[in-house]
């Protein structure tokens, strides 16, 4: 389940290299828009020629900026007209809060409606918790599979939840979300547009829909948390590659961590996968340290950024990334949780729990 951050926007515009899913040739027109060697020019000019070498390379500048922008419109336009007929999501009835036996631990925060803080408690474990982590994990991976076999159309979200929340208490654990926060239900449903923390509900299942959905469990005092997207009936070419391309980026994200790695690495890495097909990375939902706490440091980012600070052994965090067909910034409807793309275009997220060692990241969550 992700965390979400109030990130600086102040960037500077950044143009899709592709459209839709197709990656960008090497030969494209964007390396003109960086300055790359002209080679049908000569090698060397003296006089009037040299200054007519420096006005062909700015004029190359400017038409692949220009070109640039041009995709970036047929792209917004294309989105448009392949998701103008796809029903937009609304609220449906969400259920009573499903009961928790007794004798099942549960976090401290489930009888608050103050949503916590990010504690600024790093997750590093000793032999025992490791242990600890690896079980909660491999329990919250468990379920995630399972619930994924009830994706098809006319399931509704809500009975996802059911299913999710009695395989959990079944195995003696608590479901996490359940509470967190005054979260009112024990998994996220995400649907299409819905970039995370959808609340299920009585809205059906379509075919050609994609569904994310978040399981995080607390066991024996650890939680582990992972998601997955899944694919609902007939889906479309497109909405597989987002998916695709979404979980692609987050394993790119785990392939360079180790003891000793940089965190911003993880975030360079991802969007550098997403940028080759033209897909947005959110920005305001990151990953987060996880362990015998819900969310705590480190924050992980996955677009581009200067974020300091290094990973250590032992330590468990998420990668969560959250990819787009079109922009990335998002709004809330007014139950607070369930975040939609601003433009009403789909979004795709995958999540692993990692651990660090000294060589590389064991993925806790292995679906």
């Amino acid at each position: 389940m992700g965390f979400g951050a109030s990130l600086p926007h102040a960037r500077p515009l950044q143009l899709s290299s592709s459209l839709y899913g197709e990656p960008l040739s090497s030969t494209s027109s964007s390396s003109l828009f960086i300055g790359g060697p002209l080679a049908s020019l000569p090698s060397t000019f003296t006089g009037s020629k040299l200054h007519f070498r420096k006005l062909v390379i700015v004029s190359k500048r400017i038409s692949g900026l220009e070109e640039a922008m041009r995709i970036q419109r047929q792209k917004e336009l294309r989105a448009t007209k392949i998701f103008k007929r796809r029903i937009p999501l609304r609220p449906g009835r969400v259920s009573p809060r499903l009961p928790v036996p007794d004798h099942i631990p549960k976090p401290p925060y489930v009888n608050s409606t103050s949503l916590p803080e990010l504690s600024s408690e790093y997750q590093i474990h000793d032999s025992e918790g490791i242990s600890r982590m690896k079980a909660a994990c491999e329990l919250a991976a468990r379920v995630l599979d399972d619930a994924g076999t009830l994706v098809r159309p006319s399931v509704t979200t809500n009975e996802i939840d059911k299913a999710v929340h009695q395989m959990i208490i079944e195995a003696g654990a608590y479901p996490s979300p359940l509470g967190y926060g005054g979260f009112p239900k024990s998994v996220c449903t995400s649907v299409n547009e819905c970039m995370c923390h959808g609340i299920p509900d009585s809205r059906q299942l379509q075919d050609g829909d994609i569904i994310n959905i978040d399981v995080t469990v607390y066991l024996h005092g650890y939680h582990g948390d992972t998601s997955k997207t899944f694919l609902c009936g007939n889906v479309s070419d497109g909405l597989r590659r987002l998916v695709k391309v979404t979980e692609e980026c987050m394993e790119k994200g785990i392939a360079v961590c180790k003891d000793g790695a940089i965190f911003k690495k993880i975030g360079k890495r991802i969007s550098e996968h997403a940028e080759k097909y033209g897909y947005g990375v959110v920005e305001r939902f990151v990953g987060h340290g996880v362990g015998t706490v819900f969310h705590s440091e480190p924050v992980i980012l996955h677009h581009r950024n200067d974020k300091p600070g290094s990973m250590v052994e032992g330590q468990t965090f998420t990668i969560e990334p959250i990819l787009t067909l079109g922009s990335t910034e998002c709004k809330t409807w007014s139950d607070n949780w369930t975040t939609l793309t601003a433009d009403g275009s789909p979004a795709a997220q995958f999540e692993h729990t990692i651990l660090i060692t000294r060589t590389g990241a064991e993925v806790l969550t292995k679906y």
